[in-house]
């Protein structure tokens, strides 16, 4: 998650958004590469193995985050332990994947972004009018394909990759990108997404998590250590542990005050 990674990515975003922008019909030409015009549907949704692919590249992912979560669930509600899992890294995991593969694909873009999925447009025995990637005003009324909600899923774990030891970083990243292009690849075969569609789903996750990285451990102003995400859990879960506590007879007394650590410089 360095500034060469930064430019890397924005030329890309730009390459490809100017590329696809101008010359929309791309787009199209690369999903008809799988669709079947005999059948007139994409041959590849009927493909067991791709199917089960897919559910497990999701599965993958989150599996990734799950210890976090359940680090930060045991710690609601037994506060008085420390937490299991590094705190900034329980903070980096959880708020990246929500944002990659909930917040940012299906509770923003998807229902505001009106963009028909291929298998739905009018070139591939659909209904709808195909519209490019930047057009939002396409006639699709909800879940629509501008940007791909499991290809950001399946980028987003370059956010576990940045957390690989220095020596195994690159290889972590390289890892990470052939994992969501591969995921990726399989909603453009479906028919389930346009490339740019899979191409904007790893661009934003590279986004949101090279700057959730420097907000978290880069920049001096804004990070904070695994101590202080303990604090602020335990300050959270206390009044209802606290509560719990006495219904079996005990009261376990205020929040604890918790020392903070010199911040690192």
């Amino acid at each position: 998650m360095n500034r060469t990674g930064l430019y890397i990515a924005l030329s890309l975003s730009l390459g490809v958004g100017l590329a696809f922008g101008l010359f929309p019909d791309l787009d199209l030409r690369i999903s008809a590469h799988f669709f079947d015009a005999a059948t007139k549907h994409f041959p590849m949704t009927d493909v067991k193995w791709a199917a089960v692919a897919r559910r497990g590249a999701m599965v993958v992912a989150w599996l990734f985050a799950v210890p976090s979560m359940i680090a930060v669930v045991w710690k609601l509600f037994r506060p008085v332990d420390p937490l299991k899992v590094s705190g900034r890294k329980t903070v980096f995991l959880i708020s990246t994947i929500l944002l990659c593969a909930v917040i940012l694909p299906n509770a923003t873009f998807k229902t505001y972004w009106g963009r028909p999925r291929p298998a739905n447009v009018v070139e591939f025995n659909g209904k709808d009018r195909f519209v490019p990637w930047w057009d939002w005003r396409g006639t699709c009324p909800r879940h629509c394909s501008f940007f791909s909600g499991e290809g950001g899923t399946a980028f987003w774990t370059y956010a576990p990759a940045a957390l690989a030891p220095p020596q195994w970083r690159p290889l972590a990243y390289l890892g990470a990108t052939a994992f969501g292009i591969a995921t990726g690849g399989l909603r453009i075969m479906f028919g389930g997404h346009f490339f740019t569609d899979v191409i904007a789903s790893g661009l934003v996750s590279f986004f949101v998590i090279w700057l959730a990285f420097a907000l978290i451990y880069r920049w001096p102003s804004t990070r904070f250590s695994d101590e202080d995400v303990d604090a602020w859990l335990t300050r959270l879960a206390w009044p209802g542990y606290r509560w719990r506590q006495r219904l079996w007879g005990r009261d376990v007394g205020p929040t604890p005050r918790v020392r903070r650590p010199e911040r690192r410089k």
